[in-house]
């Protein structure tokens, strides 16, 4: 942590998007994810053929619609501010896009002054609907979990890092162990 002049608590954390998807060959290797070239790292794989991708920093790596329809499988992005909060970007092919944040305490107050009246609930689906919609992505992915304990994790503030709201998410979808 680092304190300012101010008294203000800050941290340097993470900054970077985590890709989740489902496929025989490497999602780096994919057209839906061309802008990233060369920056993805492997993080982790688990069973059925779902990867965990890694690219830090900033940009424009690719299209999650069109990891999902280039998999023929659900596709996730987690897209990691400063290890404060976490934006979510899922597809399906079937159920289609749905976009939803992590610690939205902390989204608040990145969104706090782009654009005059509108809140954290403008942009992300609310909890409880994005715990239906995840529900969906996750039956799609061969899994079935409960909105009710989805519902709790996109509610949850962080204990230290967004980033782990993250991982429990994925853990609870079924998809990479946390």
């Amino acid at each position: 942590m680092i304190r300012t002049d101010e008294g203000e608590r800050q941290h340097m954390g993470y900054w970077g998007y985590f890709v989740v998807g489902r496929g025989e060959r490497p999602l780096a290797e994919l057209d839906a994810l061309s802008g990233a070239a060369g920056g993805l790292t492997l993080r982790t794989s688990a069973p059925e053929g779902w990867q965990l991708w890694e690219y830090p920093g900033e940009g424009d790596i690719g299209n999650m619609n069109d990891l999902a329809r280039e998999t023929g499988a659900p596709a996730l992005f987690g897209y990691v501010m400063n290890s404060d909060c976490v934006v979510v970007e899922a597809a399906s092919p079937e159920s289609g896009a749905w976009t939803t944040c992590l610690a939205r305490t902390a989204m608040a107050g990145y969104l706090d002054g782009q654009r005059e009246g509108l809140t954290v609930d403008d942009y992300f689906l609310e909890p409880a609907d994005a715990a239906e919609r995840a529900a969906f992505w996750a039956e799609e992915a061969g899994h079935t979990v409960s909105a009710g304990d989805l519902a709790g994790i996109l509610e949850a503030e962080p204990e230290e890092m967004a980033e782990n709201l993250f991982f429990r998410l994925l853990d609870r979808l079924g998809v990479v162990p946390e």
